[in-house]
């Protein structure tokens, strides 16, 4: 795999190594070692799924509080998100920052998501599934969320958002 680290300290782009052949190819999404090697969180608790059925759908922005702060792998498997982040650390330098990258099935990229870190996405084609591997259990008392469209972070989407959650559109404005 390659691992791009984006302009948010600890967040990356990886891209895999496609073994080709006529039948198609194979690659590796996780390597224990590989993660490691660049310091990232090995620990993998429990992978879940989404799968979005109208392009202009926004989910997140999500993360869950400390003491279970979760990393997350974030692949779409079908389908086109657009996939954003925005580092939540206080003592970082990248603090209220965001980033945003196009995850697809013809792409085959993924996103690695710290700990600390808000995440969310909006759909660009309809039917779109997309696969997360989480470093931590979830557990509702710690679950906590950010408008997208907070002031403090400036977020922007390459299209119009046509469906949300309403606890999605009605956190309040973000305060440390």
């Amino acid at each position: 795999m390659i691992f791009t680290e984006t302009e948010l300290s600890g967040s990356y782009i990886l891209e895999i190594n496609k073994l080709e052949d006529p039948r198609g190819f194979f690659a590796r999404t996780w390597c224990k070692r590989e993660f490691e090697e660049h310091g990232l969180n090995t620990n993998l608790s429990q992978c879940n799924m989404s799968f979005t059925e109208k392009k202009g759908t926004f989910r997140g922005m999500h993360y869950q509080a400390a003491p279970h702060g979760e990393a997350k792998l974030v692949r779409c498997t079908s389908g086109t998100i657009y996939d954003v982040i925005i580092d939540l650390r206080p003592d970082s330098q990248t603090y209220k920052k965001w980033f945003g990258i196009e995850l697809s099935q013809k792409n085959t990229k993924m996103l690695y998501v710290p700990e600390d870190f808000a995440h969310g996405f909006l759909t660009l084609e309809d039917k779109t599934e997309v696969f997360y591997q989480m470093s931590e259990f979830y557990y509702p008392e710690s679950a906590r969320g950010l408008r997208w469209n907070d002031p403090a972070f400036s977020i922007s989407l390459p299209s119009d958002i046509s469906a949300i959650a309403e606890r999605d559109a009605t956190y309040p404005n973000y305060t440390l």
